[in-house]
């Protein structure tokens, strides 16, 4: 049968839940069944099991009710064929992704340069008090810092374990927000099936085998199964063999249909007979390993890779990748038919787009690589310079030799050198800038989901900022897709409002009802509203629906006329396509002496076919073609100014013998016209306005529809896209390609770009002119900047626009899966608000990485000039590596939450958009960046070479190797930071904006960031002990409470004159103390005036006298009072002792006065 129906037996009933048994078919009779294609797997077919009907005999289902959906039922067959479900690859774990952070190259050195200074810190070399090695440390350091050498190596260690685990929780939770994500498209998405006779939704994952699954133009099949009625169906199954060509399906020649191939026409039903794991799909992924990149899609765009990999037979076909070829095929439309080569041409072009970084990646990558090759650059010069330096001093001025002892310590200088010179190449690379671009991104992937965006890859959000040009569907979009009949013309008569059934001949409205009735799919209804007073419902194809309502308006029903021709009574169905422009059904006669076919289409397109019209009274007359233009003028011109969509209903009788039906051409012709209706879709109240923001945001709206022009053009009036007394172009689809194409029909780029910047509205359009059009404008480079185009699309058609397209916008309503595959958001309200929130997210990203990375470069050019300068002038950097890392810690991953966070303004859609060549860093955050690096630059050179003055402190200039820190190049540490911190504020604004604490208060994030790094550094910086107003706790009984105590138990005992003779003693004994401190410190001082004699190199040190054995504190020594007697000995002592040194001999103080016994 031509219509590829299924004979059933009569009385099949719906499988019961409750039959014992197994199945009649067994799991892997099936799975191999399912691998055989076209005449072989008929032949299987007929050998294992006879035909179709057999198969749902032995499932126990009904081609027509289908399952009874009876849980028990449900679960034997889950037990006995399997889930629909593809378990998903493991995620990688957090150790993993550590690992990966780890395997950055700047860490890398970091991590080698902190090792070998960490393990030379623990290594002393002997005689380091002669002076044959150089000055190396400042004689002997205090405990303290004596053991100090290895902080600086932990904490380069630890800075960078730090800086490793923020990047790998940063992408773990990535990882854990896109899989909810893909959890989330993978629930919504459904697919119709057929339980206990009722036509119902269900998720994907609850098909089981034996399911009768209706199936239509736009899905992506879920599941493996064999065709039981189709009505001109045609599967791409590139994603499976690689083969672009459409394979059209029958019962006789070739029933297999297969999970992850995709409907590109027509209609059916399926018996589900593989689900799962053993699938065809399934079957691959079980190769390599159950899994991939968007695993937990089942039948996702990431397997078309993983099959044409995975299946050893279909190695050699696969010619496209990405799964881009299903939605190119060779459409026979009458303008720019391309052959199969230009088509596979495109493909590939599509793919190499899709490839590409993002334009803010690209910049970025560009920028980065600049920087670290400056960077490297710099920190090269800089250990060439402080060895240089070193060696000159060393062995040249100072005249040295090198020593075998001495190795050890020129390592030291060399290894601290080297870490001078990373610390300049740490702060020159932006490694903050990553985690700013993610940061941002995330955050804003996250609010745009409570503005209708579901966005599936994460740069298309930046990309969105950048978008110059939108090429918008009209329906839907900027419509609302509600649509209803507000004009016919019927019987020679043009109604401006929907007729009364009275009004119609009773044979014209009956032929009318039918037709419309029968020629639509039936799973198009309406239905009533979900709450009183509510609209009625409209379910499937919007323009069906329209006819439908039409139907009910003349009082009429269409559901007993389609339960009177079931959908297995339809002989043939050309069902519509872009290049069809019409749909058409067949009907076999009751009496069997003909066909009756019932078409419907564009207007223009239909009555061009039409030989006949019927009359006022019901009769076909002739309708010429001068009758037919005369139509166009009066009728279809203006309904389509008014804005109507223009449907044209007719009829055609088949008598004798029966025609050949794969034969269109002449099927399709001598059609008579019934009626034509002018469809009304109202334009959404929101759009014009959002036109206008897109309009004054410097981006460019083009509508591109397959409507008529009239239509078209009315419908872009009322938007906004067209304004009046503006000189723009509105072109059909057949006129665009004769001005784009040269003679052998190729599109040239030259002639593209006469037509492209005034093109407003292109009608009429195919789904390759869309294309035509994107890839022109994404390839020109007529104009200022290069063009960065969205698209929106909702039809299978719509596939190839999507994928070239910079960022492509598939309908989350109206959308059919295959446009979903190819688009990078998906709006989930269908509406072109949502699109200009999506630039505006756009550009707020754009604008949080170019703050960031103002902010990020100046503390770059300022860190590495300071470093650099100060390493070469004073030999070593006054910034430390330790410090350094600590500002990229902590500055840069907090002013990249800050700065990263800022939520969109309205004004950002008043400027125009960067396009794809601008420079990332404008001339004024250059202006910016230098202005405050010159300002920070003085500041800190100030305080680097004349810091001690100011503050009267030591100077921490030309300080030895191992030397502890200094207040002075703490100081100067503070203040860098302090820049910083107030410069971030300064960041917020990067277009010459006066007043940067506008909004500030709006961003909680950007103010706990500012005060949480404040108090950050204000704990690490400032020493312990100027922390007064800390109270210590655990303290011992003091003197105070001692005497207190003293007090109240003597109380009674003691009168007041004894009272003040002990606090006279107490003075006295006070006094004493004092004097034989002050005798120490004397005797101290004059023994290390010998000692500098001897070692002149020690004399510039405080540690030898404050480390010398006289102030050292004995433990074991007793407290005790001096009589007066010692203490004027030791005085009278003094003159002659010190005298002594002059004479160049002298004997050292006695120093029996720490161990003599008390002699009291």
């Amino acid at each position: 049968m031509a219509n590829n129906t299924a004979d059933h037996p009569p009385g099949n009933s719906v499988a019961e839940g409750n039959h014992d048994g197994d199945f009649g078919c067994k799991l892997m009779e099936l799975r191999e069944l399912m691998e055989l294609r076209s005449a072989e797997a008929v032949a299987k077919l007929r050998d294992m099991y006879g035909d179709v009907q057999s198969v749902c005999r032995r499932l126990k289902t009904s081609p027509i009710e289908g399952l009874s959906g009876n849980p028990v039922d449900l679960e034997k067959r889950h037990a006995a064929f399997g889930k629909n479900f593809i378990p998903p690859k493991k995620p990688k774990t957090f150790l993993q992704l550590v690992w990966e952070a780890l395997q950055d190259v700047t860490l890398i050195i970091l991590e080698i340069a902190a090792i070998i200074s960490l393990g030379l810190s623990f290594y002393h070399p002997q005689g380091n008090d002669s002076n044959v090695c150089g000055q190396v440390s400042g004689g002997v350091e205090d405990e303290g810092e004596a053991q100090a050498g290895w902080i600086e190596g932990a904490a380069i260690l630890f800075s960078v374990i730090i800086v490793v685990l923020v990047t790998a929780f940063n992408d773990w939770s990535k990882e854990k927000q896109f899989r909810g994500l893909q959890s989330r498209i993978e629930q919504e998405q459904k697919f119709t099936v057929i339980r206990n006779g009722q036509v119902i939704q269900i998720p994907v994952a609850e098909i089981v085998v034996g399911d009768i699954a209706q199936i239509k133009y736009g899905d992506l099949l879920p599941a493996d199964g064999i065709l039981i009625q189709g009505n001109d169906l045609k599967i791409d199954e590139s994603s499976l063999t690689g083969e672009s060509d459409q394979v059209r399906k029958s019962l006789e020649k070739d029933p297999m249909l297969l999970s992850g191939t995709h409907v590109m026409e027509g209609s059916g039903r399926m018996v589900v007979t593989a689900v799962g794991l053993n699938s065809q799909t399934g079957i691959i992924f079980t190769l390599l390993g159950a899994g991939g990149e968007e695993e937990e899609k089942k039948v996702k765009k990431g397997e078309t890779v993983r099959k044409k990999q995975g299946a050893p037979e279909n190695r050699n076909k696969a010619k496209t990748q990405d799964g881009v070829a299903l939605e190119i095929q060779p459409l026979k439309s009458e303008e720019g038919v391309e052959s199969e080569e230009k088509e596979e041409k495109v493909v590939k072009k599509v793919n190499v787009t899709k490839k590409e970084k993002s334009v803010l990646q690209g910049k970025l990558t560009r920028l980065a690589v600049q920087i670290g090759k400056a960077g490297l650059i710099m920190s090269a010069v800089t250990v060439i310079i402080l060895i240089l330096y070193f060696v000159i001093d060393t062995f040249g001025v100072q005249g040295r030799e090198w020593k075998a002892e001495c190795t050890p310590i020129y390592i030291q200088y060399f290894v601290k050198f080297f870490i001078i010179g990373v610390t300049v190449l740490v702060v020159a690379v932006p490694e903050g800038l990553p985690l700013a671009v993610t940061i941002s991104l995330a955050y804003s992937v996250k609010k745009m989901m409570k503005d209708n965006n579901l966005v599936r890859h994460l740069d298309a959000c930046e990309t969105m900022g950048n978008a110059t040009a939108i090429c918008s569907d009209k329906t839907g979009t900027l419509t609302m897709n509600r649509m209803t009949v507000v004009q016919a013309y019927v019987g020679d008569t043009h109604y401006k409002t929907v007729p009364e059934p009275e009004a119609i001949k009773p044979q014209t409205l009956e032929l009318m009802v039918n037709s419309i009735s029968i020629n639509s799919a039936y799973t198009t209804k309406i239905l009533p509203p979900e709450r009183e007073g509510g609209l009625p419902r409209h379910v499937g194809n919007k323009t069906e629906c329209a006819l439908l309502g039409l139907v009910m308006d003349l009082k009429r029903d269409y559901q007993p006329i389609r339960d009177e021709v079931p959908e297995e009574k339809l002989y043939k169905v050309y069902t519509f396509n872009s290049s069809r422009k019409s749909m058409s059904t067949v009907l076999k006669n009751a009496d069997g002496s003909g066909f009756r076919m019932y078409s419907k289409g564009a207007s223009e397109i239909v009555l061009r076919k039409c030989s006949h019209i019927l009359d006022a009274a019901g009769q076909p007359r002739a309708f010429k073609p001068k009758d037919r233009d005369e139509m166009v003028r009066k009728v279809i011109e203006p309904m389509a100014c008014d804005g109507l969509r223009t449907i044209c209903v007719a009829t055609r009788d088949f008598v004798g013998a029966e025609p050949d039906w794969d034969n269109e051409a002449d099927i399709l012709n001598n059609l008579t016209c019934i009626c034509v209706v002018g469809i009304e879709d109202p334009v959404r109240p929101e759009v014009p306005e959002a036109i206008a923001k897109c309009q004054k945001a410097g981006i460019t709206v083009r509508m591109v529809t397959g409507d008529n022009i009239n239509t078209a053009r009315a419908i872009a009036t009322k938007c906004g896209i067209l304004l009046p007394g503006e000189d723009f172009l509105c072109l059909e689809g057949k006129e665009f390609n004769q001005q784009i194409r040269n003679d052998k029909g190729e599109v040239e780029q030259e002639r593209l770009d006469k037509v492209w910047p005034k093109l407003r509205v292109l009608a009429r359009s195919s789904p390759t002119d869309k294309h035509t059009l994107v890839k022109g404008i994404i390839d020109s480079t007529v104009g200022e900047t290069r063009q960065v185009v969205a698209v929106t699309g909702d039809g299978t058609n719509d596939g190839p626009a999507l994928k070239k397209a910079d960022v492509g916008f598939a309908m989350g309503i109206a959308g059919t899966d295959v446009a979903k595959e190819a688009s990078d958001i998906i709006l989930t309200d269908d509406n072109f608000t949502s699109i200009v929130k999506a630039v505006m997210w756009g550009r707020n990203v754009y604008d949080s990485i170019s703050k960031f990375l103002q902010f990020q470069l100046t503390v770059n050019v300022v860190a590495v000039i300071v470093a650099f300068t100060g390493a070469c002038i004073t030999q070593d950097s006054p910034l430390k590596a330790v410090q350094m890392l600590w500002v990229n810690l902590i500055m840069d991953t907090l002013a990249s939450l800050a700065l990263a966070t800022e939520p969109p303004t309205e004004a950002l859609l008043l400027r125009k958009p960067y396009g794809r060549d601008k420079p990332l860093i404008s001339r004024t955050m250059m202006k910016n960046i230098l202005g405050h690096a010159v300002y920070q630059l003085v500041v800190t050179f100030t305080l680097l070479f004349a810091g001690e003055r100011f503050f009267n402190i030591d100077s921490g200039r030309n300080s030895p190797l191992h030397a502890p820190p200094s207040e002075h190049y703490t100081i100067i540490f503070n203040v860098f930071v302090m820049m910083q911190l107030f410069n971030e504020i300064n960041a917020r604004k990067i277009h010459g904006e006066r007043n940067v604490f506008e909004g500030v208060y709006r961003n909680p994030i950007f103010c706990s960031v500012v005060l949480g790094t404040f108090a950050l550094q204000f704990i690490s910086a400032v020493p312990t002990h100027r922390l007064k107003f800390l109270k210590e706790a655990g303290h011992g009984i003091t003197k105070e409470e001692i005497q207190q105590e003293e007090q109240t138990e003597d109380v009674d005992e003691i009168d007041h004159a004894e009272m003040e003779l002990r606090r006279g003693q107490i003075l006295w004994f006070r006094g004493l103390n004092r004097i034989q401190t002050q005798i120490k410190v004397v005797n101290a001082f004059r023994s290390s005036l010998y000692e500098g004699l001897e070692k002149p190199e020690s004399r510039s040190s405080i540690h030898n006298f404050m480390s010398h054995p006289e102030f050292m504190p004995h433990a074991e020594e007793e407290v005790r009072v001096p009589t007066i007697e010692e203490s004027s000995a030791e005085i009278e002592l003094l003159p002659s002792t010190s005298a002594s040194p002059s004479k160049g001999g002298g004997t050292p103080p006695d120093s029996s006065l720490h161990t003599r016994k008390p002699s009291m």
